[in-house]
């Protein structure tokens, strides 16, 4: 639907951009949780690298800084299991993983044994990034898990979520 207002306009000329749905997981001291992540995008082949987007207000990026080791999650196209589960986020006091199957040991957070692939990760940089956070991270290593296709999502209103 074409509107005249520009405000509108530009919201749905950026809901367009495309993204995949990731969980972020991490291992912290005695805290583990994951968040949805939709603002990630490989930005480095050598060494490889990922920037991802948090808002700062997420009790996750609280304990998210530069050396600090997370897994990044790549959700199948149909697990909308995950977007209800993690959807709504986690108090740090809270455990994220109630019912789900996982692999602990690794140095980031715990991988979704549903996951479609897998990356560990490493912050190597943290930047102001309007009303969110940008993470600059090296990739350590992948695998894949599945054979299907990543789950993308495409928003109505570039203003919001």
């Amino acid at each position: 639907m074409k509107s005249d207002d520009p405000e509108k306009q530009l919201a749905a000329a950026l809901g367009r951009i495309a993204s995949g749905i990731f969980v972020l997981t991490l291992k912290r001291d005695r805290v583990e949780t994951g968040m949805l992540a939709s603002w990630v995008q490989q930005c480095s082949f050598h060494p490889p690298q990922i920037s991802v987007a948090i808002n700062r207000e997420r009790p996750l990026a609280t304990m998210l800084d530069r050396h600090i080791p997370f897994t990044l999650n790549v959700l199948e196209n149909d697990q909308t299991d995950m977007l209800a589960h993690f959807g709504r986020g986690f108090p740090l006091e809270d455990d994220a993983f109630v019912g789900l199957e996982v692999e602990r040991g690794g140095p980031g957070g715990p991988v979704l044994s549903e996951a479609l692939a897998v990356l560990e990760c490493r912050v190597v940089e943290r930047f102001p990034a309007g009303d969110h956070d940008m993470f600059l991270a090296q990739i350590v290593a992948g695998r894949l898990l599945g054979d299907g296709q990543p789950m993308v999502h495409h928003r109505k209103n570039g203003m919001h979520y």
